[in-house]
């Protein structure tokens, strides 16, 4: 990756490029130790990762100051036990909601994932973060079952969204609080 220097409102930012064949659009990561990472779709330009980059100055300068205030607070470990916890919680909440979906899914799985909570693999697969073990009821529920609703429609059509309200009716709502949260 590409190291660059971006001025954004008054503080000198460093940040690296990603090109990606599978980024459909440019994002923006903010890092625990405060690093920024532009991904970009592979024919995207520079030009237009340090417009977005302006853009979303006051986003990643409020990322930047959340981790620098929490330099030393506690992060949950990766560890068998957490896994073990995380696991148990994943299978035990599926089979609650399958009972209303049916769906038939093939294995679980538990992950250090860095930028996601959840995805479902085409094999039927379900794979979790083992962090939804520290957060509310409610959104860890969500994310179960928004991978459980893949298995109904592997996409984000219509179709998918009316299997989830099925379940989670004020799902908008929940989606919103998930864009404000720190994955750790």
């Amino acid at each position: 990756m590409e190291a660059k220097n971006i001025k954004l409102k008054e503080n000198n930012i460093s940040y690296s490029i990603k090109k990606s064949k599978r980024a459909r659009r440019l994002r923006l990561l903010v890092r625990r130790d405060g690093s920024v990472v532009a991904t970009m779709p592979r024919g995207g330009t520079e030009d237009a990762i340090e417009k977005f980059l302006i853009e979303k100055a006051d986003w990643v300068l409020s990322k930047i100051n959340f981790f620098k205030s929490i330099k030393n607070a506690y992060f949950p470990k990766f560890n068998l036990e957490n896994k073990e916890k995380a696991f148990s919680l994943a299978t035990e909440r599926i089979e609650y909601f399958n009972k209303i979906y049916g769906f038939k899914y093939n294995k679980i799985f538990v992950k250090n994932q860095k930028t996601r909570w959840g995805s479902c693999s085409r094999n039927g697969n379900l794979n979790f973060n083992f962090k939804i073990l520290f957060l509310p009821e409610e959104l860890r529920d969500y994310i179960i079952v928004h991978e459980l609703c893949h298995l109904g429609e592997f996409n984000h059509s219509q179709n998918f969204w009316n299997l989830v309200a099925q379940t989670f009716p004020n799902f908008k709502e929940i989606r919103k609080k998930f864009k404000t949260m720190q994955l750790f």
